[in-house]
């Protein structure tokens, strides 16, 4: 496995840096749905996977998986590993895999909540149309579900 990089180190390691911020900082890796991407095919995997599979999985130019990748292991979600000609890669940690799953059940639980408050709107009476931010509404939402 590659050794850590100083940028790596300085952004984990300042003690002068409040956790938040430290934590803010590992986001931003997964602030891209591709890198997410990426941590779920390598996630579900069992075993490292070179960079030729991950192009695969992902459907990528080449130089733009080695970008996210890139900023992958910077924020130390991933580490490579060369073998031969071939670099592979696996989940630095494998709580960034439970990480990804904790975010799921989050944004099901979510999606639930909202239709359940959509389906409450049944119910409810019809308004009139009176200014022009509900008939830009009108315009966005399909008929029958404005009357709702």
């Amino acid at each position: 496995m590659e050794p850590l990089s100083q940028d790596s180190i300085d952004n984990f390691t300042d003690a002068n840096r409040p956790l938040y911020e430290v934590k803010a900082n590992l986001f931003k890796g997964l602030a891209h749905p591709v890198r997410v991407r990426v941590l779920e095919v390598l996630a579900n995997a069992e075993t490292d996977l070179s960079v030729s599979d991950l192009l695969t999985d992902t459907g990528l130019e080449a130089s733009h998986l080695s970008q996210h990748l890139s900023v992958l292991r910077r924020h130390n979600l991933v580490v490579a590993e060369r073998r031969g000609s071939l670099v592979f890669y696996s989940l630095a940690y494998p709580q960034v895999a439970d990480l990804l799953a904790v975010a799921r059940q989050l944004l099901v639980e979510i999606l639930q909540t909202t239709q359940q408050r959509l389906i409450s709107t049944v119910g409810l009476p019809r308004l009139a149309a009176t200014d022009a931010s509900t008939d830009a509404l009108s315009s966005t939402v399909p008929s029958d579900a404005v009357s709702r």
